[in-house]
């Protein structure tokens, strides 16, 4: 985890910044402006995206705003120059899915992910741009996957971590019908100010929690655990340097207007007296393999934050399971980027990895 790769293994797409939703934590700056990306846009992307894809699997994640509200012509438009073996991905709050929705998913071999923070009463601070709720039309777009036999995995964001919340959520997803399940533990950042510091011993508790219901029935991959597993039996067989990559991941996003912001889709649409608009350059003036190249010595936020994952690195001994942390939650938690630890690596990785620890200790065989 030295450096950032030249090639990465995934790319943002932002094919509009408005949002049909108005939920309380979204980091979201532009979400009820309607500024939609261009096909140039996308063009540009899709020349060096197709080349990757011809050495391995590529992924593009088209991410929000709420992509769908783009509408399914122009989203067709935006996807039509990459490749057939471009995998691409979306990340969607199911509110506009219908059956055409779903034809749509099914021609262009999308994979679907929903945003639902569980059963209704844990949705209240998703709701519509006129505060209403908005649960009933994330399960009618949910429905409509179901019906039509589109695989979709689902995001759910947890505010309050505590007793009895991991077990309830685990049961939700079960039914609902994913897959793949991701739990974010909601973080400071964006426009979103509120903050996310827990007491350590809840926050493990909710993940140790979470470890128990999903071994009493494992049908849905679940993320952050799943990732846990790995490493603790990496560390166990003395390979845990081969675990994180040995760069890191540039995860380029690239805004509706061809901007492009390195490291964290969540610094988008962001500027700083001191660091500027956050990005790298534009697709449409300069290649994305031209920007990233450029990204250490071309973009001073960047060499700050690698400054910060070396800090991590020599200080913290769970460097090897996070690799360093974001950088948007270094800058949104401490204001610049070379600091090191946050709420957010408190929450979702030291906790985490903690929460997953207990657990296995808790039911270690008794010795004979």
């Amino acid at each position: 985890m030295r450096g950032i790769a030249p090639v990465p293994s995934y790319v943002v797409m932002q094919p509009t910044t408005l949002c049909n939703l108005d939920c309380a934590y979204c980091y979201l700056p532009l979400r009820s402006a309607d500024r939609r990306m261009p096909v140039s846009v996308a063009a540009a992307v899709a020349g060096p995206v197709n080349d990757w894809s011809r050495h391995g699997r590529f992924s593009v994640v088209w991410h929000g705003g709420e992509p769908l509200a783009a509408g399914r012509e122009h989203l067709a438009a935006l996807l039509a120059p990459f490749d057939d073996r471009v995998e691409h991905h979306v990340q969607t709050n199911a509110t506009l899915i219908d059956d055409a929705w779903c034809d749509f998913f099914a021609e262009h071999q999308m994979r679907v992910s929903v945003s639902v923070d569980g059963p209704r009463e844990r949705n209240g601070e998703r709701v519509t741009r006129g505060g209403r709720p908005s649960y009933d039309r994330i399960m009618a777009g949910v429905e409509a996957l179901r019906r039509n036999d589109v695989a979709f995995s689902a995001l759910c964001v947890v505010s309050r971590p505590e007793p009895g919340l991991a077990t309830e959520l685990y049961d939700y997803f079960l039914d609902l019908g994913c897959d793949v399940l991701g739990i974010n533990i909601e973080e400071t950042e964006g426009v979103n100010t509120r903050l996310n510091a827990h007491p350590a011993e809840v926050v493990s508790g909710f993940w140790a929690e979470l470890v128990a219901a999903w071994r009493r029935d494992p049908r849905i991959h679940l993320r952050e655990i799943e990732w846990s597993l790995r490493y603790a039996a990496a560390v166990l067989d003395g390979a845990e340097d081969d675990v994180l990559p040995r760069h890191l991941d540039p995860i380029p996003t690239v805004g509706y207007d061809g901007s492009v912001v390195l490291l964290s889709p969540e610094l988008a649409g962001f500027s700083d007296s001191e660091y500027g608009d956050f990005t790298s350059g534009n697709v449409l003036e300069t290649r994305l393999p031209d920007i990233l190249a450029g990204a250490t010595t071309g973009t001073p936020w960047v060499a700050e934050f690698l400054a910060g994952v070396e800090a991590c690195r020599s200080r913290c001994p769970y460097f090897g399971f996070c690799g360093g942390g974001h950088a948007a939650n270094r800058y949104f938690e401490h204001g610049r980027f070379d600091g090191t630890e946050t709420n957010h690596c408190r929450n979702s990785k030291i906790r985490l990895l903690e929460g997953v620890l207990d657990h296995a200790r808790d039911h270690e065989p008794t010795p004979a």
